[in-house]
C-alpha cells in the first residue's frame, strides 16, 4: 500500500525542501501535507524505513536546472531578526515567504502565504502571544530549525488562562529562490504531532482551566521547555525573608516572616506582599524545613532593614533552572510528598539531574478561595539542562 501510494506521489511538483519529515519520531502524511503545485518538475524517489518504524521519504531533483544559490548562515541570521516581531506591530518580513508556504502544527494548517499570516493575525488577537526564540539552527541543505517558547492568554474567556507551548519549527527552503516554503511545529508535550493530533486538542482544552492567582508580584522565570508532566523554567534571582518551618504543607514559622513584612524589621518599615509562600527542604528525606516569603524585586539585600528576631533571615536565592509541576486543591503533606514522587522520576526518566529536596510553592491564602482551584506548584532545581 505505501509503495502505491509513493509510486503515485513521486511525480508530484514541489521544492525538495518542503518534504521534510523531521523529527524522525514524528511520522508526517504526505499525502496530506504537500504544498500546491508550482510547476512541473521530475523527482527521484528514496525510501527508507528507519528504526522507529516511520517510513522516511527522501526526494533528489531529476533533470532541472540548477538551484538558485544561497547563504543558508544568512538565513539563520534573518531568522534571529525577524522571529522576535511575530506577534508585535511590525510582524514578520513576508517577502522571506513563497505564495505556496505550507504551515502545519499538530491542531492547524494552511497552504498559501495568506493562510499563514492569517493564523499569525489570529494569535495575536485572541492570544496576545508572547513569542521567547532559544536558537536557529540549519539542519539540512534546504532546512532550518528553531527552538521557541510560546506563552499565550485567551483573553475570550473571563479567567483568561495562561497557554503555554514549547518546540521547535523545521523550515524549508525552495532552493530556486532561497525563500521559505514550509513551516511545520512539534509540541514538546505531545507525542503525535501529525495533524489533527486529538492529543493536541486536548492538550489546549487542558490549560484553559481556571487557576486562581492573586494580582501580586512573584519571582520571575522564562518557560525553557514544557513536557506532559512538568515545565522547566529558568529562575531569575529573588530575595526572600525565611525562618524554620516544621513541614511542607505546614504553616508554622509564617508569622514570624510575614511580620517582618508588615513592619516588625529594625525600620519598622512595611513591604508590599508578594506571591508565593515557599516552603523548602534541601535534604533526600524531606525533613528539614524552611519557610519564605519572597520580596518585591526592586530590593536588595543591602537595602533591607534587619529582621527583629534571630530565627529570622534575609536570603538571596541565585535562580537557576528548575523543573516544575503545577496542581490545585488544598496541599496535604501526603499530597505534596506525592507530587515531588512524581516530578523527581519523570525529571529522571527524561534524562535530567534533580538536586535533593523541593519547594512547595503556595499562590493563594486557603481561606479567602475555592480549593479546588487554588494554584500550587511543587519545584525541584535541576544542576544542568541544556534545550540543544
Amino acid at each position: 500500500m505505501a509503495a502505491s501510494i509513493l509510486s503515485h506521489q513521486s511525480s508530484w511538483p514541489f521544492p525538495t525542501a518542503c518534504v521534510s519529515s523531521r523529527p524522525p519520531t514524528t511520522g508526517v502524511s504526505l499525502q496530506r501535507h504537500l504544498p500546491l503545485p508550482l510547476k512541473p518538475r521530475k523527482f527521484a524517489l528514496n525510501v527508507k524505513y528507519n528504526n522507529r518504524f516511520k517510513w522516511v521519504i527522501q526526494f533528489s531533483l531529476v533533470e532541472q536546472s540548477a538551484p538558485e544559490k544561497f547563504d543558508i548562515q544568512q538565513l539563520v541570521g534573518f531568522l534571529y531578526d525577524d522571529l522576535p516581531h511575530l506577534f508585535d506591530d511590525q510582524g514578520i518580513d513576508k517577502t522571506a515567504y513563497d505564495e505556496r508556504v505550507f504551515f502545519r502544527d499538530p491542531i492547524t494548517k494552511h497552504d498559501t502565504l495568506s493562510g499563514y499570516l492569517f493564523n499569525i493575525a489570529l494569535l495575536k488577537t485572541l492570544f496576545m502571544p508572547q513569542f521567547q526564540l532559544h536558537w536557529v539552527k540549519s539542519t539540512g541543505p534546504y532546512e532550518i530549525t528553531t527552538r521557541w517558547t510560546m506563552v499565550m492568554k485567551f483573553v475570550l474567556l473571563p479567567w483568561k488562562p495562561e497557554l503555554i507551548f514549547t518546540g521547535t519549527s523545521v523550515m524549508g527552503i525552495n532552493p530556486e529562490n532561497g525563500k521559505f516554503c514550509s513551516h511545520v511545529d512539534f509540541w514538546d508535550s505531545i507525542q503525535k504531532n501529525d495533524y489533527f493530533s486529538f492529543e493536541g486538542l486536548v492538550d489546549v482544552i487542558k490549560q484553559l482551566r481556571i487557576y486562581k492567582t492573586p494580582e501580586l508580584e512573584s519571582p520571575k522565570y522564562k518557560v525553557l521547555k514544557r513536557t506532559a508532566n512538568y515545565e522547566v523554567r529558568q529562575y531569575d534571582p529573588f530575595i526572600v525573608v525565611e525562618t524554620n518551618g516544621d513541614k511542607l504543607s505546614g504553616s508554622t514559622g509564617f508569622n514570624d516572616v510575614a511580620g517582618y513584612i508588615f513592619g516588625k524589621n529594625s525600620k519598622m518599615e512595611k513591604i508590599p506582599m508578594t506571591t508565593p509562600v515557599f516552603t523548602q527542604t534541601n535534604d533526600a528525606d524531606l525533613s528539614n524545613v524552611s519557610i519564605q516569603i519572597v520580596l518585591p524585586l526592586d530590593k536588595e539585600t543591602e537595602s533591607l532593614p534587619n529582621p527583629n528576631q534571630e530565627t529570622v533571615h534575609l536570603r538571596k536565592v541565585e535562580g537557576g533552572i528548575a523543573a516544575v509541576m503545577k496542581f490545585s486543591g488544598k496541599p496535604t503533606e501526603d499530597i505534596v510528598r506525592e507530587k515531588e514522587k512524581i516530578l523527581r522520576s519523570n525529571i529522571i526518566k527524561d534524562g535530567l539531574k534533580p538536586q535533593f529536596g523541593c519547594l512547595l510553592a503556595r499562590y493563594n491564602d486557603p481561606g479567602r478561595t475555592w480549593t479546588f482551584i487554588m494554584r500550587n506548584e511543587v519545584l525541584i532545581w535541576l544542576d544542568d539542562f541544556s534545550l540543544d
